[in-house]
């Protein structure tokens, strides 16, 4: 994962200036402009010399990246247990490597996903969650159940047509997120979940089912 980084375009001293009852500022001293990278999908800017070095962007959580990752948490949940389905269940064979790729991918995102959600100390969603059907992409329990009783073509067609519209629905998740989210880990993984699943769709798109 990337980390916002400092670049100078030379040798750069920094000092810091005391201030009683608060944090100190670092503040570049350098005659050299400083390039600063911006959030993920954004342009890197170039602040003046003397410019602070908070104009990094600030590895701070607001409300909008707890939920992000709280929701996101059980929209992979559900990915997850539609794409178990298909090991049994599916007759293409691309089918059943692209529903092993998901799993693949967004079992270790969870993961991490609880990992930053406990580094936060805030609640991660149990595996008894309400499957949130007005969260954007999700199977409805009819749906699901329609899929688990699926087979053969039949299967392919339903799990393609789910998995594609959950897809869509992460990318609205993952756009909110870059649009007001603040910490800079929640939105470089929002921007990798876009990318990810985006061209999933387009992989899906081109799967005839059944074959």
């Amino acid at each position: 994962m990337r980390f916002a980084l400092l670049i100078a375009a030379g040798v750069v001293a920094l000092t810091v200036t005391g201030c009683s009852g608060g944090s100190a500022t670092p503040v570049a001293t350098s005659t050299v402009p400083v390039i600063v990278p911006g959030k993920p999908g954004e342009a890197a800017k170039t602040l003046p010399p003397g410019a602070t070095v908070t104009a990094v962007p600030s590895p701070t959580a607001n409300a909008a990246d707890v939920v992000f990752m709280q929701d996101m948490v059980v929209h992979h949940r559900q990915a997850l247990d539609m794409s178990a389905l298909a090991a049994t269940r599916a007759a293409s064979g691309d089918v059943k490597r692209i529903a092993a790729r998901i799993s693949d991918t967004q079992g270790p995102e969870i993961n991490a996903m609880i990992r930053w959600l406990q580094q936060q100390g805030q609640r991660v969603p149990d595996h008894h969650t309400a499957h949130h059907d007005a969260m954007p992409g999700m199977a409805t329990e009819r749906q699901l159940s329609d899929l688990r009783a699926a087979s053969g073509a039949g299967f392919d067609r339903l799990y393609l047509q789910l998995m594609t519209a959950h897809h869509m629905g992460a990318v609205t998740m993952a756009a909110g997120e870059m649009e007001k989210g603040s910490h800079i880990t929640v939105q470089e993984l929002a921007e990798d979940i876009s990318v990810t699943q985006t061209a999933e769709i387009q992989r899906m798109r081109r799967i005839r089912p059944g074959g």
